[in-house]
């Protein structure tokens, strides 16, 4: 438990170490996405100090939890050595295929991490309370090797130690525009986590399809390209929501991937940021226990943005608020080496909340809301 925040208020855990740690000059990871919204909320006045955890980082007995040792140490290695040899760079998908020997392989991975294990041991130990870790959400990471840009699985490790700290049913939704693979497939046959994701259609990992129930305790809905806000509201409402109240679950862990908005350049989906804030209003009532963690997004305003207002969301403020003159003065600091970057609109710098991306609810989509939720 964290001592003097439960279960008053949600806590917000960050850390410095992303102020400077980058995957690499040309990766897509090489944006600021953590530390602007710590100095955005920090700059709009949202965020009062004593609701602020600086992130611990797990230790290598607390990753292998779930994570191999031998793999564990190899990041370790690497970490220290700045390379490794071939044949591991072949077993443990490090060093290629978007996951980088860079000067944190181990630091950064396993401080998302730790604060995903700090989330999930203080929620475990409270009748109710939320949190948000900012760095977490690192979805496709697996056992013993790296994966789409995550080399330690903290949702995982956060669910094993709620479900270590006696919760019975655990709830695992995923917002981001990939499917959550990694997760969906370590609690396969384990009928104490149910995981949902919605992800686009034919995007790496290209996994999940709808009709894919992963041994039962899985559903997702696999959706086209260009998802609109009203596409999402209509697989919350009939789709999702209902799977939640099913399920009954004693905490509820949200992915908030970034990546399904129309500003990112990763995907195909075109949500507008409040599409995101209205999900995690809906989803944060399916249990009194909700962690809330990070994701998917490769562009630093949307992040940021998108972010912020998830904050305002789970401290009940809105998320439409002006940002003032110092949160402004946050958004116009950031660089993004990227085309759509050149040039940014004005209301990247101006303003949390996008312009409503509304549109009707194709066919595609009600098809894959009754196909997940029959019986």
């Amino acid at each position: 438990m964290i001592p003097g925040v439960f279960p008053e208020r949600p806590i917000l855990i960050g850390s410095e170490i992303y102020r400077t740690s980058r995957f690499g000059a040309k990766h897509p990871l090489s944006i600021q996405r953590v530390t602007p919204v710590m100095d955005l909320v920090r700059a709009m006045g949202v965020l009062s100090e004593d609701a602020f955890v600086e992130s611990p980082r797990a230790s290598e007995t607390e990753l292998a939890r779930f994570h191999d040792p031998a793999y564990i140490a190899v990041l370790r290695r690497a970490e220290r050595d700045g390379t490794v040899s071939d044949e591991l760079r072949e077993r443990h998908n490090i060093g290629r295929n978007g996951n980088p020997i860079f000067p944190e392989i181990f630091s950064r991975p396993a401080t998302a991490a730790g604060a995903s294990l700090l989330a999930g041991r203080a929620l475990a130990g409270v009748q109710s309370g939320t949190i948000h870790s900012l760095a977490g959400g690192t979805h496709h990471g697996r056992s013993d090797q790296a994966s789409g840009f995550c080399f330690f699985n903290d949702p995982v490790l956060a669910i094993l130690a709620m479900l270590d700290g006696g919760l019975q049913r655990v709830l695992y939704v995923d917002l981001d525009a990939h499917h959550g693979d990694g997760v969906q497939d370590a609690f396969h046959d384990d009928d104490r986590v149910l995981t949902i994701s919605v992800h686009e259609d034919g995007r790496w990992p290209r996994t999940g399809a709808t009709g894919d129930r992963a041994g039962g305790m899985a559903r997702n809905l696999s959706v086209p390209s260009g998802m609109n806000d009203d596409e999402l509201g209509a697989i919350l409402d009939h789709a999702i929501l209902p799977l939640g109240r099913a399920f009954s679950a004693d905490a509820i862990v949200v992915q908030s991937g970034a990546d399904g908005l129309a500003d990112d350049p990763q995907s195909k989906l075109e949500l507008s940021n409040n599409a995101l804030w209205s999900a995690i209003e809906a989803l944060r009532h399916l249990a009194p226990r909700v962690l809330v963690v990070g994701g998917g997004g490769y562009n630093p305003w949307a992040v940021a943005r998108a972010w912020t207002g998830i904050w305002c969301v789970l401290n009940e403020l809105d998320p439409s608020r002006p940002v003032g003159k110092s949160g402004e003065a946050v958004l116009r600091g950031l660089v993004w080496n990227h085309s759509r970057g050149r040039n940014p609109p004005e209301h990247w710098f101006t303003t949390l909340a996008d312009r409503p991306r509304n549109g009707p609810v194709r066919d595609a989509i009600w098809q894959a809301i009754q196909e997940v939720t029959a019986s």
